[in-house]
Formats: C-alpha cells, sequence, structure tokens
C-alpha cells in the first residue's frame, strides 16, 4: 500500500485543530478549483485535497487515519493487523492500493470505522459576512432590503459550490455605514444535525444623486441664480422627510450653508443630524440681447468687486 500525507496535502501539523483543517481546505480548494485554476495539475491537487480533508474532517476517520503512523507520502507500507481483521483483508490485498483510493472505498461503503458502521458527528455550519448597498432613503427611514447573497457550501462529494439565494433583510433606522446586521441561522448549513451558521450582513450606503453624508448629517447642494441670491427669495424644497419652505435672505453668498433642524439621519439615544442647503451660485451660460444690456448697466453703477475684500484681507 502506498501510504498518502494528507496532513502535507493540507499543508497543517498533525495537531491541527478542526478550524484549521477547515480553513486549509477552503484556500486550497479555491485554488486548484477547475474552474479558476490555471495549473495543469489543477483539477488532479484539487482532488487530492478533497480526499485529503473529507478524512481529516471527520473525527473517526482521522482516528483511524492517525494510527497507521507518520510516514513520508509515497512511502510503500503493510497496514497494522486492526485494519486486516477488520476489513477482512490480507496482507497481499493491499498491495499496490493507493491509501487514498482504499479510504475512498471505505468511505462509500459505510465501513469506516472500528465497529463496521458509519459514524455521524454534527458539525456546525460555518458563518459568513456579506456586503449589502443600501440606498439612503432607506436608511433614513428604516425598512427592507433584497440582499442577493452566494454562500460557499460543499456538495455530497466535498466539493464547493455556490448557493445563491435572496433574503429579505429588516434596515433599522439609521444604520451605519459598516454596521453588522447579524441574521441567525442563515449561514452556512450544519452536517448531521448540527446548527446552522449565522449571515452577518455589513451595510454600504450607496452613493445619492443628491444627498452626501456626514455621521448623521446630510448635505445637498442648494442652486440660485444670481438674482435669487442678491434680492433673497423663498424657495419649495423636497427633502427625505418632507417638504419646506426655505426662506433666502438677500445677499446670500456661494458656500453659504443654511440648516434644517434635525432633519437628518437618527442616531443612538435619539440623536438626530441636521440636513444643510449649500448654496451654489448658477450663471447662465446664454444671455439674451436685453438680459446683456442689464447686466451692463448693473456692471457701470456697481462699486467694487468680491475680490476687494479679498485682497485686503491677504494684506
Amino acid at each position: 500500500m502506498k501510504y498518502k500525507d494528507f496532513y502535507q496535502t493540507l499543508g497543517i501539523e498533525r495537531d491541527a485543530t478542526l478550524d484549521d483543517i477547515k480553513k486549509a481546505y477552503r484556500k486550497l480548494a479555491h485554488k486548484y478549483h477547475p474552474d479558476v485554476s490555471s495549473d495543469a495539475k489543477g483539477e488532479e491537487k484539487f482532488k487530492e485535497v478533497a480526499q485529503a480533508y473529507a478524512t481529516l474532517k471527520n473525527p473517526e476517520k482521522r482516528k483511524e487515519y492517525d494510527a497507521l503512523g507518520q510516514r513520508s507520502d509515497g512511502d510503500n507500507f503493510s497496514p497494522p493487523p486492526e485494519w486486516q481483521t477488520h476489513y477482512g483483508a490480507t496482507g497481499s490485498d493491499f498491495d499496490n492500493v493507493d491509501l487514498s483510493d482504499l479510504f475512498n472505498a471505505f468511505q462509500s461503503s459505510g465501513q469506516f470505522n472500528t465497529h463496521h458502521q458509519r459514524q455521524h458527528f454534527p458539525e456546525n455550519g460555518q458563518d459568513y459576512s456579506v456586503t449589502a448597498s443600501i440606498p439612503l432613503e432607506t436608511i433614513f427611514s428604516g425598512g427592507k432590503a433584497d440582499v442577493s447573497i452566494a454562500l460557499p457550501e460543499l456538495d455530497e462529494k466535498g466539493l464547493p459550490h455556490r448557493l445563491r439565494q435572496t433574503l429579505r433583510v429588516t434596515i433599522p433606522i439609521g444604520a451605519k455605514e459598516g454596521q453588522r446586521l447579524r441574521l441567525v441561522g442563515k449561514g452556512g448549513a450544519g452536517v448531521n444535525g448540527g446548527k446552522a451558521g449565522d449571515l452577518y450582513v455589513i451595510i454600504s450606503i450607496l452613493p445619492h444623486p443628491i444627498y452626501s453624508v456626514d455621521g448623521l448629517d446630510l448635505f445637498f447642494d442648494l442652486f440660485l441664480a444670481p438674482w435669487e441670491a442678491v434680492l433673497g427669495t423663498s424657495i419649495v424644497i423636497t427633502t427625505l422627510s418632507g417638504t419646506f419652505n426655505l426662506s433666502i435672505k438677500p445677499g446670500t453668498s456661494s458656500g453659504v450653508k443654511l440648516r434644517l433642524s434635525k432633519q437628518g439621519l437618527h442616531g443612538k439615544s435619539g440623536a438626530i443630524g441636521h440636513l444643510y442647503a449649500v448654496v451654489q451660485l448658477v450663471v447662465p451660460k446664454k444671455s439674451s440681447e436685453e438680459e446683456h444690456k442689464l447686466y451692463a448697466q448693473l456692471a457701470a453703477i456697481s462699486h467694487g468687486s468680491p475680490r476687494d475684500n479679498v485682497h485686503k484681507e491677504s494684506l
């Protein structure tokens, strides 16, 4: 029989924990998966990794394997007497047999333990995290959001695949960027009666075409024509929380922030942010002949310029 070092195949120590075994398998299975690997021997290595994992992840199978002792990979050896007794075979029956093939045969026949009966041990499912892009409107008022996920799972042969599904998630009012929402039992499936893992949904706020977010405060650009800023006006604006009348004082400059108190996002302990309208003056790209004449008259009777104050301050 040829010895196969399953620990060496997974790149782990012989005293590795079950968590170490799982991590090593996932890393190598992804590396050598035929769909992603460019390695000419990727498929062969992928199968070797799956064989090693199928043996070492199960406590009873691992105990049987460890009982063979530690040898160099590929060494010829004779199985211990108890193997011949348990499996009803003589030493010659094991000649020129690869250990991986023998373990696979025992696994498929259900004879891989000292009592000729396959043992089933409960194993909890894996916890996973997924980032969900949530609209600002949902963050502001709370509500439901559909989150599409593709969780890695192992099929009956121990090969990885993606289980795609869409979950309806409740988004609390004022959820923050990076906040994690825990969905109990929505992670990886348990094995042999083990509990399913949890799924953590990480909030990512979608960029909004109008508003920007700074903590609990919201900002948006309020575009004004020059005469509106000079003369003052009253305009109606529609926000996430409703419609408001906003008064613009005469002589309002570009860059001025007009605050609408407590119209921002909700936070912990009842805190509420503010909504800021940031004034931006918009100059017409084209003007009629009459408008041009009026601007010329305004220039003729105006004294000074905005640059005068800047010059004085710099001095």
